[in-house]
């Protein structure tokens, strides 16, 4: 039986992960659960997992939260008590599945305690890569990561040396926006945005594959996740999202991970790992699926994957200020104040404006992350 630490209980990955565990209550007890301020979702998820802690991070709900769980729970709140969650004596896994570059903190206090910690959040390697890389060394820490793309890699790479890859291979479906004329883009709606062919998400990440920044985040994440060149990842689409990444060893043969799309798979490779459990998800079909296609990612129309890896190749604080400043513009987009469009337009003027520190302290990327999200906002 292990013990999960749950932060992010109540968004879509939140909501996945204890999805998993109901399937399997002989394998994994939630121990606590976190979230923001969705205390009606939060106070059902308690009542029916019972964690000896439920914390809310906006303090203004802990009261409402009292009254729905306070017999059953031990309730806190606040973004302090959130963070403490990751330091947990009793967990076995710290699943961080915070949206944003919020799970930094978090993601820092677990290393710090040498704990495994499921990452269902990218931002915060993106960011401060090579200090989480070095840190996870200097503490033990283990990261599993949950991205489909970053799960399917490091299962292709199980039991291999890093030092026999050729290439990786990160494969995205295009978004909802793959079969879009560029022309289209400058009035297309939010709900157009949304309506992704293959996946359910959040609304965040959602909008990041309609842009393809998720793909250059994701190219920056496997950077430091797996300590391999940029030069050596490589985005192909993938329309069925049946192949989620593919390993090229330097013999020339190809090792690739294929499931179902549906974040449940990659879940329970994080819980249970190094074991395998049996599942009952949805399973691939070959003869239903009939093909499987391939080709090159639309750099001109979709800029942001070239700005990913340009962020990368500076180095320093930039990656910090391209995840703050897509973040911020994201949530623009989200709330109807700025167009599809001036999404990229937007992170590309604050990335310009932007003094690189070239080895940055953690508080040095903090403030880059500040800068750039208030910069997006005040130029609104």
């Amino acid at each position: 039986m292990k013990n999960i630490v749950l932060l992010g209980s109540t968004g879509s990955i939140g909501k996945n992960v204890l999805e998993v565990a109901r399937k399997y209550p002989d394998k994994f007890k939630i121990i606590a659960i976190a979230s923001n301020e969705n205390i009606s979702i939060l106070a059902e998820q308690a009542r029916e997992f019972r964690p000896s802690v439920t914390v809310v991070k906006n303090a203004d709900c802990y009261k409402d939260l009292v009254s729905e769980v306070g017999g059953i729970s031990n309730v806190t709140a606040g973004e302090e008590e959130m963070a403490c969650l990751a330091e947990h004596p009793s967990a076995d896994i710290i699943f961080i599945a915070i949206s944003g570059i919020a799970a930094l903190n978090p993601l820092i206090r677990a290393i710090k305690q040498g704990k495994t910690i499921a990452l269902a959040s990218k931002e915060p390697i993106v960011s401060a890569g090579r200090i989480i890389s070095a840190l996870v060394k200097k503490y033990g820490a283990k990261i599993i990561p949950v991205d489909s793309e970053h799960s399917a890699l490091n299962e292709c790479l199980y039991g291999r040396n890093i030092a026999d890859v050729r290439k990786f291979y990160i494969t995205g479906s295009g978004g909802s926006l793959r079969t879009r004329k560029k022309e289209e883009l400058e009035n297309i709606s939010l709900d157009e945005v949304l309506a992704h062919p293959k996946w359910d998400m959040g609304k965040k990440i959602t909008v990041d594959s309609a842009t393809m920044m998720n793909k250059g985040l994701e190219v920056i994440e496997a950077k430091w996740l797996f300590d391999i060149a940029a030069e050596k990842i490589d985005v192909v689409i993938h329309p069925e999202a049946i192949i989620h990444s593919m390993v090229e060893f330097l013999d020339g043969t190809i090792q690739a991970s294929l499931f179902y799309p549906d974040m449940k798979f990659p879940i329970l490779k994080a819980l249970s790992y190094p074991e395998i459990f049996e599942s009952s998800f949805s399973r691939v079909d070959f003869v239903s699926i009939g093909k499987m296609t391939f080709h090159e990612p639309d750099r001109k129309m979709f800029p942001a994957l070239d700005m990913a890896f340009n962020a990368l190749n500076i180095g320093g604080t930039m990656p910090a200020v391209l995840n703050s400043a897509n973040e911020a513009s994201v949530k623009l987009f989200l709330e109807g104040k700025i167009k599809f469009n001036e999404i990229i337009k937007k992170i590309q003027e604050v990335m310009g404006k932007h003094t690189v520190i070239a080895e940055p302290l953690l508080g040095d990327i903090m403030n880059a992350e500040k800068w750039a999200f208030r910069e997006v906002l005040e130029n609104c």
